[in-house]
């Protein structure tokens, strides 16, 4: 009877405190599930239906003549890849947005993190200019490139780089339009800076706030420079958000288009550009030439070179790799 008793006692401590045997889903859990399948439900029928289901109909459209619909049309297989393959025009765009991307890649890079290292050092003032340096994120590229184009660099006497030039004695400039020397270059890059340093600066930052100040102290004990600490405590600290950011400047440059497009289409859409990016180029085949298989294959193509370029970069940096 002891025994029992003793059982009884050992198997009723073992419970959970809700009386309920582990294991066991109580009608409190089937809610919760059912509650968070209603909350998400939405957010996975809309990425299926607007992204994935999308992006499956446009691999089908890389392998039809479909034109002027986005119906599949006769299929053609290869043809649309070994088009574009062989055209001059998108060759070009590739090649020419290949070189953007390595100018813009190391320079995006350097002054977001040199401007949050400076900024980091700083005890006064540091939110204000924080928020600086920030503010042109929140700024449309579309915005940007017609303030860049209508005002600062629009190419008359009265723009605002033609005007500071004119204090240092330089002759009018067509910023936009002239081709020798190839100005256009100066829109583009310092428009695109303007609207990314600030955003990567904020993120070197966080990364920045994350070092143990301990480290430096130690180091400066030690008698190391600044440059010393920067090289062997900061930079070696700051690899992960390195990497992360990397990969968002070198997508993102892979992706221009809105700058591109807005500074060199005039008021009757036609284009001026003396080069064109790849989404550019897709865009007035797929959408003004209404050739949406051409379009879509050219799409899938800058995908793949997105792709193989991230994989390069990530086995140069060495992303993945055990420390």
């Amino acid at each position: 009877m002891s025994s029992t008793a003793t059982s009884g006692r050992a198997a009723t401590a073992a419970r959970p405190a809700g009386g309920r045997l582990p294991g066991r889903r109580g009608r409190a859990d089937w809610r919760a599930v059912g509650a968070f399948t209603l909350l998400i439900a939405p957010t996975v029928i809309g990425l299926g239906l607007f992204k994935y289901v999308t992006i499956g109909w446009s691999f089908l459209l890389s392998f039809s003549e479909a034109r002027g619909t986005v119906d599949l049309g006769s299929w053609v297989g290869l043809d649309n890849y070994v088009f574009l393959l062989k055209d001059e025009a998108f060759r070009s765009s590739m090649t020419g947005i290949v070189l953007f991307t390595i100018f813009i890649v190391p320079v995006t890079f350097g002054m977001s993190l040199g401007i949050a290292v400076l900024l980091h050092g700083i005890r006064r003032g540091r939110a204000f200019f924080r928020t600086s340096f920030l503010i042109p994120a929140a700024v449309s590229y579309v915005v940007a490139a017609l303030i860049w184009k209508m005002s600062l660099f629009n190419g008359l006497p009265s723009g605002v780089a033609n005007t500071i030039g004119g204090l240092f004695g330089w002759e009018v400039q067509s910023w936009i339009s002239g081709t020798d020397p190839p100005l256009y270059w100066i829109v583009i890059v310092t428009v695109r800076l303007w609207l990314q340093v600030g955003l990567y600066m904020i993120l070197f930052l966080a990364g920045l706030q994350a070092i143990p100040l301990h480290l430096y102290e130690a180091a400066s004990l030690d008698g190391a420079s600044r440059w010393a600490q920067f090289w062997h405590i900061t930079l070696p600290m700051l690899r992960n958000t390195s990497l992360a950011i990397l990969m968002l400047i070198l997508i993102g440059a892979f992706q221009a288009f809105d700058e591109f497009y807005n500074v060199f289409t005039t008021t009757t859409g036609n284009s001026t550009a003396p080069v064109r990016p790849p989404l550019v180029f897709l865009y007035d085949t797929a959408l003004k030439g209404q050739d949406y298989g051409v379009g879509s294959a050219g799409a899938f193509l800058l995908t793949l070179l997105i792709i193989l370029v991230t994989l390069l970069q990530g086995r140069l940096v060495g992303f993945g790799r055990k420390d």
